[in-house]
């Protein structure tokens, strides 16, 4: 059974940064997506930032410049950095791997 674990939330100051992790525990044999979702209280979830494989790495305007998606196929894991953080990045942030989701970690931007 596969499980996805993600790291890395927390409280942060306006301007500041986070790292966020995702590792699958569990095999699986094909990963078409790595993405992280986010879902502000009161709002729908949205995309955050994706890797589709074949196809390439998408942000939401709201991030671009400023949140960078990576992966480590070998360890079936992905990785959120967010810089320049604002008030409005403030949500549950939630990774999905293949079909697979996590659980979600709070990010919250506030001073």
């Amino acid at each position: 059974q596969v499980q996805l674990v993600e790291s890395g939330g927390g409280l942060v100051q306006p301007g500041g940064s986070l790292r966020l992790s995702c590792a699958a525990s569990g095999i699986i044999f094909s990963i078409n997506e790595m993405g992280w979702y986010r879902q502000a209280p009161g709002k729908e979830r949205e995309l955050v930032a994706r890797i589709i494989s074949g196809v390439g790495t998408t942000y939401a305007d709201s991030v671009k410049g400023r949140f960078t998606i990576s992966r480590d196929n070998a360890k079936n894991a992905v990785y959120l950095q967010m810089n320049s953080l604002k008030p409005e990045d403030t949500a549950v942030y939630y990774c999905k791997i293949d079909i697979y989701w996590g659980k979600g970690t709070l990010v919250t931007v506030s001073s």
